[in-house]
């Protein structure tokens, strides 16, 4: 009986199957890849503002505290947004003819925000109290990145439900003394996993308890 299939069929359905088997897997990879990456994220993505503003120079250089611009950061869930009014403290006499300054001139004169895109906007359905990390020796950078580095803001973190609950599940991790929580510079001590755990109990903080879902959905 002459042969129906030639010799290369058998390799051929081969390859099929493994395609078959493959092919699910490999897009799968490719989803979550494409969901962790900066184009979904925005993480490392300096984003586009009314005035093109350095945390970098008012931060790192100048020295500026967090607090003098976010002033609502350690009494409410919201940091804050700084005032025409604060920003004219300084550029009413320093920059007070630079073009790149025209937005801040011209908010100031009408009594009119400026609307800045927001780098973190969190779901409704999740509940972020700056207030209460800021009390537990949370600080700016942990969750920010270093801002006194950055030209232009970008998100560091993607705030995710698993990065939330990385440290949720052990936050004597990231755990700082409350003078360093607005130092940008502060860096973990080599015996941060014994100094962890005493700022924990200082903090009255239940750690068994962050992990709960009520915690963040309310």
């Amino acid at each position: 009986m002459p042969q129906l299939f030639r010799r290369r069929t058998n390799t051929v359905a081969r390859l099929t199957l493994l395609a078959v088997v493959l092919l699910p897997v490999a897009i799968a990879g490719a989803a979550y890849g494409i969901l962790q990456s900066a184009y979904v994220t925005g993480v490392g993505v300096p984003r586009a503002q009314p005035v093109p503003f350095s945390h970098a120079h008012h931060v790192g250089s100048l020295g500026l505290d967090c607090r003098y611009c976010h002033t609502s950061v350690e009494q409410a869930s919201f940091a804050g947004m700084p005032s025409t009014e604060t920003c004219m403290t300084c550029h009413s006499l320093i920059w007070a003819d630079s073009p790149v300054l025209a937005p801040v001139r011209e908010s100031y004169a009408r009594d009119v925000p400026l609307r800045w895109s927001r780098v973190y906007d969190l779901p409704d359905y999740v509940y972020f109290d700056h207030r209460i990390h800021v009390a537990k020796g949370i600080g700016c950078t942990s969750c920010h990145g270093r801002v006194d580095e950055m030209p232009l803001t970008w998100k560091a973190q993607n705030m995710r439900m698993g990065w939330c609950l990385s440290c949720h599940r052990a936050p004597e991790r990231h755990l700082r003394p409350l003078e360093a929580v607005f130092d940008p510079a502060w860096r973990q001590p080599m015996d941060q996993q014994v100094q962890g755990p005493v700022l924990a109990k200082r903090y009255h903080l239940n750690v068994k308890s962050l992990a709960d879902c009520s915690i963040c959905h309310r």
